[in-house]
């Protein structure tokens, strides 16, 4: 049997639309739900927690919560409850975000390494052993809870710096929109560099990745563009162009970044990407859905359908 993992990014506007995602992931035989929390949007643990009650199976998991806006003690409160709900489906993925997200919030971003180094740290200890007792350069906590949970702890990770973090410290790195030429040669390394200075295994990699089965190469690419953005924020470009796209710095998607970054096609070719990431290293491919032509909700159904066939035949 195989540890390889498919999952899927769920969205939606108001609760009933993301447990409406959730509950048809899991009745097609996804591995896992994924959420972001960012901004205004709806708050991925409150959720999850909201969904827990009517699935059983389905793994739930933020990719990810940003942790400037919140102490760590605050998000342990939180996962407690996810974890009660859905004992050994919660995962915790947590991340600095972006300088310019974090810093409109008028709260300062200042060293996100080392910020998420300590934040990691406490998670664990209060999630997994039960209690934490820690003075940091950056954060202080000091808490117990009624005794160790099931949860996993991860990390975004986008640069070479991030993956060693993660092969150090989390229980996995959470990748997002990088080429899977940069994952294998340099988030794999990197990983591998972090967990054997740390003297540990080499944690999962999370390899998040737009995912569309749809035939028509412009109506992917113009669907990408609309729906994910300009890839802007510096950490992106800079990933962009170290992974052999110099155009990503004019801050808009070319034809090749989106080939490169997507899996896209008819159902055997998207199929044949997902494995192809699978056996290049990743431990579990993070779908998330674009959708692609004239009725969205179609194209959405098509991609998850796709999703619960790829997680039936990973190998």
């Amino acid at each position: 049997m195989t540890d390889k993992l498919v999952g899927t990014a769920v969205r939606g506007s108001t609760i009933g639309e993301v447990m409406a995602n959730i509950n048809r992931a899991e009745e097609l035989g996804v591995h896992a739900a994924w959420m972001t929390t960012g901004g205004a949007s709806l708050d991925s643990m409150t959720c999850f927690a909201a969904a827990a009650a009517s699935t059983s199976s389905i793994k739930l998991g933020t990719s990810i919560v940003p942790t400037y806006p919140r102490h760590p003690l605050v998000a342990v409160q939180q996962a407690q409850v996810v974890a009660q709900l859905a004992p050994g489906r919660f995962r915790l993925g947590v991340g600095p975000s972006h300088r310019p997200t974090i810093e409109s919030m008028g709260i300062e971003f200042d060293a996100p390494l080392a910020h998420l180094r300590e934040y990691i740290q406490i998670l664990k200890s209060v999630l997994q052993t039960g209690a934490v007792d820690f003075d940091g350069e950056h954060y202080s906590a000091h808490a117990t809870i009624p005794g160790p949970l099931d949860v996993q702890v991860m990390a975004s990770a986008l640069r070479k710096g991030s993956f060693e973090l993660c092969g150090a410290e989390a229980d996995g790195a959470i990748s997002w929109i990088c080429p899977s030429s940069y994952l294998r040669d340099v988030a794999l390394p990197a990983m591998e560099k972090g967990a054997r200075e740390a003297s540990r295994p080499v944690p999962p990699l999370i390899a998040h990745a737009p995912v569309c089965v749809h035939e028509n190469p412009d109506e992917v690419r113009a669907a990408l563009r609309q729906q994910f953005g300009h890839p802007g924020l510096p950490f992106y470009q800079n990933m962009l162009i170290e992974a052999g796209y110099p155009e990503a710095k004019e801050g808009v998607w070319s034809d090749a970044m989106i080939d490169g970054v997507a899996i896209w096609g008819d159902e055997e070719t998207v199929a044949q990407g997902i494995q192809e990431l699978l056996d290049m290293g990743a431990t579990e491919v993070l779908a998330s859905p674009v959708t692609a032509g004239p009725d969205p909700a179609a194209s959405l159904e098509r991609t998850t359908k796709l999703l619960g066939q790829a997680a039936a035949s990973v190998r």
